[in-house]
């Protein structure tokens, strides 16, 4: 059964990380390129998903989009 699930894929200065929104626990991949850390995340997510199965995802309603802003904050 193939799920789809939200990813997030963060340049920083060292490369590539990136983790999923939905699953329960922390599942982060990282790499030099945005395909490497793209694969390295998947690959961690389906060990995830069949180590906890079902109980990996949140019981929430699914995210059906992601938005990303900035926000400017006064300290």
């Amino acid at each position: 059964m193939e799920r789809q699930l939200k990813i997030v894929l963060e340049k920083t200065t060292e490369g590539y990380v990136a983790y999923p929104l939905g699953l329960q626990g922390v599942v982060v991949g990282q790499d030099d390129t945005y395909e490497e850390a793209s694969a390295d995340v998947k690959s961690a997510i389906r060990f995830h998903i069949e180590t906890f199965g079902d109980e990996a995802f949140r019981q929430e309603p699914p995210i059906l989009e992601v938005f990303i802003a900035e926000a400017g904050v006064t300290t």
